[in-house]
């Protein structure tokens, strides 16, 4: 019995593996970083034209090309030489936007070699590419090198006839378009049609149909305005001087992929610095930190002076995130401050588009896209992709049409830094009902920078960050973002009437929306088939339609195959998160964590093993270590 007990115990607490692009390791540190010395070109790789030649769109794009992707995929590979006709199936080692490098014999390598017509098809599998690039390719290709690694063993490098985003904007992008498009404007005629019809049904339930009128009201609002934003174009001459503060707390895993995200840069070496701010942290966090940093300094010092760039600092003892990021900030030396979370990764050109909105001198803050890096691990994750990039491209393009995002989000935002500074001992010492704020960092710190000033959504600064595989801990955050949310919009409420009056009326809309949806729920799928006898049709009817619109969304913005998930996280909101509002409404003064042991956490766990010695007498060891699962 106690070898089951612990075989469940283990079951129960398995996490899935986070599955992440496998992308083939540049030989250099630092590759996007333009040269101080003018050594190097960003594009002598490839060849082509120097990137002063070129727009910083197209920059993007040639990058993008050229990134290999470590896959193993079954490569069907037909071929015509001298009027005869050859076939065979080989292993890829590696896979690019341009080309394939695929492992042969050398009989098959002397077959490709002059080969007049060399047709190849694979199959891409969700999570190996780019999101959107899952798909069957046929198409041509040309031999560009071959290499012997063993007797009889090879590796050919192919380059495909035309790339593959221009093959899947051919074969697959335009369909999905069409489709999307159609789909899109169906079902926003139902909704106005279904809430047209709420206003007939008006006189008989003025609550609820008012209510479904507001929600319909909104939500197609926010499709609406998230289609009219545009990000600010980037201006090659505004460079403004930049520190990025990463605080860390026991993310050993990923601190090192963070931190080279940040330093690998396109932006000028002598205006951004990276400073990393642990909150003594018990794993081997610092560790990783120091590692990296000597590794850089070894290996890219004499270039790009990584000494006076790049450095870390351990906080004397652990006071939280709002501390660390503080800390970062007394010792920055730029103008803009940008904060990003330990597990989050910038793309290279990020900094550079996220400082483009602050030559507005009314912007304040500005935060970027923040996208799914562990997309493909579970359902869960593939869940929170498309909530995450609706979230971003549709919710909070939304708001930026107005200049008034509610949130600038954790994982990547700028901030001009003598307005933080004006604004630190608020912001650290903020408390509700008598407690100290922990968490909600982000959304506490937009409100200070909203009240007087404009925030924007640069959805051209793209980060991704790693989201919980675990419905335990994901549900803990959600709890804990709930309660955020909560505090920090009636806090906002306070001042955002002054605002530009569509911004004011959606927010205020979108405040109450969320907070009564468990009473409407609970009245047309319950009360009224209880009371009445009237199966809820038009109810259901229309939370499927709102479904469809996520997922239709999403697959007419990213084409990718993870669209059916909107429709699958708005059943699961539903079902399980909706009824998170509640009990985030009984208990949003907690200032617990939850998903890790920071100091108000640790208070509570003591609080409550006092409480239970009180009631039960002295506690067991094991009575102590299911406390701390639940914390």
């Amino acid at each position: 019995m106690e070898f089951l007990d612990k075989i469940k115990k283990k079951n129960k607490n398995k996490v899935d593996e986070d599955v992440l692009l496998h992308v083939k390791k540049d030989r250099r540190s630092l590759p996007d970083v333009p040269s101080v010395a003018g050594k190097r070109k960003l594009t002598d790789r490839r060849g082509g034209m120097e990137e002063s030649e070129k727009s910083f769109k197209e920059q993007t794009e040639k990058r993008q090309l050229g990134i290999r992707y470590l896959n193993a995929y079954e490569v069907y590979v037909r071929i015509k030489k001298d009027g005869k006709k050859y076939s065979f199936i080989a292993k890829s080692f590696d896979v690019s936007m341009t080309g394939i490098g695929l492992k042969v014999t050398e009989m098959e390598k002397n077959i490709l070699e002059n080969a007049q017509d060399i047709r190849i098809k694979f199959h891409v599998e969700p999570g190996t590419l780019p999101e959107g690039f899952e798909m069957n390719i046929r198409t041509g290709a040309r031999v560009t090198r071959t290499t012997r690694v063993h007797p009889g063993r090879y590796q050919v490098g192919l380059i495909y006839t035309e790339d593959l985003a221009e093959y899947a904007k051919k074969k697959k992008d335009r369909y999905i378009l069409t489709m999307s498009s159609a789909l899109l404007f169906f079902i926003s005629l139902f909704i106005l049609l279904m809430r047209s019809e709420s206003i007939i049904y008006l006189k008989y339930n003025s609550v609820l149909y008012l209510y479904s009128i507001i929600a319909a009201v909104f939500l197609l609002s926010r499709y609406l305005f998230g289609a009219l934003y545009r990000p600010v174009k980037i201006d090659p001459d505004f460079t403004p001087g930049v520190t990025v503060i990463i605080p860390c707390f026991n993310e050993e895993e990923w601190i090192q992929r963070t931190i080279l995200s940040c330093v690998n840069q396109n932006y000028p070496t002598d205006k951004l610095e990276v400073i990393v701010v642990d909150d003594q942290s018990s794993d081997k966090s610092v560790e990783k930190i120091k590692e990296l940093i000597e590794q850089l300094e070894e290996s890219e010092e004499e270039e790009f002076k990584i000494k006076e760039r790049v450095t870390y600092m351990v906080q004397p003892k652990n006071a939280g995130k709002r501390e660390a990021l503080a800390a970062g900030l007394r010792k920055a030396q730029h103008e803009y401050v940008i904060f990003v979370d330990s597990d989050s990764f910038l793309e290279p050109y990020a900094v550079r588009n996220l400082v483009q909105p602050f030559k507005d001198p009314k912007m304040a803050g500005v935060t970027g896209r923040t996208d799914v890096a562990n997309t493909y691990t579970n359902s869960l994750t593939r869940l929170q992709s498309v909530r995450y990039y609706i979230a971003f491209r549709i919710m909070k393009a939304a708001e930026s049409f107005f200049h008034c995002v509610t949130c600038l989000s954790g994982p990547l935002s700028c901030y001009k830094k003598e307005l933080v500074m004006e604004n630190l001992d608020k912001w650290l010492n903020q408390t509700f009902l008598g407690q100290k704020a922990t968490f909600g960092d982000d959304r506490s710190l937009t409100n200070i920078m909203l009240r007087n000033y404009r925030t924007y959504y640069q959805d051209t600064a793209i980060c991704s960050t790693i989201v919980p595989n675990n419905h335990k801990v994901f549900l803990k955050q959600q709890m804990r973002w709930k309660r955020s949310w909560l505090r920090e919009s009636f806090t906002a409420g306070t001042f955002i009437w002054k605002k530009e009056p569509f911004a004011a009326v959606f927010f205020y809309i979108g405040l109450f929306v969320p907070i009564l949806a468990p009473v409407i729920v609970i009245y047309n799928l319950f009360y009224v088939p209880l009371t009445r006898y009237v199966f809820p049709t038009t109810f259901i009817v229309g939370m499927v339609m709102m479904a469809m619109m996520m997922s239709t969304a999403q697959l007419f913005l990213r084409k990718s195959s993870t669209w059916i998930y909107g429709f699958l996280f708005c059943m699961y909101y539903e079902i399980v998160l909706l009824w998170q509002m509640p009990i985030a409404i009984l208990t949003f003064w907690k200032s617990t964590w939850g998903t890790r042991m920071t100091t108000n956490d640790v208070e509570y766990m003591e609080k409550k093993k006092k409480s239970r010695k009180k009631k039960h007498g002295s506690g067991k060891g094991t009575e102590e270590e299911k406390e701390k699962e639940n914390i």
